[in-house]
């Protein structure tokens, strides 16, 4: 593993919190040669540090706030002073996509999903196959840095949908739940596949979590979008030393 410091989110006596990093649970070379482990230590290391450095930076002069998670903060930015809800949309969106992303993957996936999971990218798309290629399709056309995702929509009972987003919004902006996600801002692939986004896109597959993604399709039968979301993003902030 990766020399990861994991705070303990209970011990300190200060009342003040702090946004942190989520440990890796893999070393960066774990998904090669799918992603190489250099574009991995910069992705994590420095892209994803520098958004949770300067969200921390951002509400040090803003008390009241430093106990919202990031995904508190993302889905009431109108509540927000208004000179830093821009940095705050940018800065608390990427910790959240990116600590989501890391989940997303791990060595040596699944070649594609089960159970329940399954059944439903069927109904919703014809096969799995399907679903894959217009996955591959939303992420491919998206103009310049966004994601795409895999997301429960609240309407049909739950139905599933591809769509995709510009910088680091979150589907959470607009009521749906994220099942699955592919970062396709150029840093998440450029030093191996260059300008070949397609190509990235289509060798992801090989390194899909598709067990974190059913986890996460079977809990959205049995929590709202905001208790499951307001839970986990509670869970990348930490007591100040």
């Amino acid at each position: 593993m990766n020399d990861l410091t994991n705070k303990n989110l209970y011990s300190a006596e200060t009342n003040l919190m702090v946004h942190q990093l989520p440990p890796m649970m893999y070393d960066y070379d774990a998904l090669e040669p799918y992603i190489d482990g250099r574009t991995m230590m910069l992705h994590y290391g420095i892209h994803h540090a520098a958004y949770v450095e300067k969200l921390n930076q951002t509400l040090e002069e803003f008390p009241e706030f430093r106990g919202r998670s990031a995904y508190w903060l993302l889905s009431n930015l109108n509540n927000l002073p208004k000179e830093i809800r821009t940095v705050v949309h940018h800065n608390a969106g990427g910790h959240i996509n990116h600590s989501l992303f890391w989940r997303a993957m791990k060595p040596n996936g699944a070649s594609g999903p089960s159970g329940l999971l399954r059944e439903a990218i069927i109904r919703s798309f014809g096969s799995v196959a399907k679903f894959k290629t217009k996955f591959e399709e939303e992420g491919a056309k998206l103009f310049g840095s966004g994601w795409v995702w895999l997301v429960r929509t609240p309407k049909d009972g739950g139905k599933l949908e591809v769509t995709s987003t510009f910088g680091h919004d979150n589907p959470i902006m607009q009521g749906n739940l994220p099942i699955l996600l592919n970062d396709v801002w150029e840093h998440a692939y450029y030093l191996h596949y260059e300008n070949r986004r397609p190509d990235y896109l289509k060798a992801w597959w090989s390194v899909v979590d598709w067990a974190e993604a059913s986890h996460r399709f079977e809990l959205s039968d049995e929590n709202s979008i905001a208790e499951l979301w307001e839970s986990e993003a509670e869970c990348l902030l930490a007591y100040e030393d």
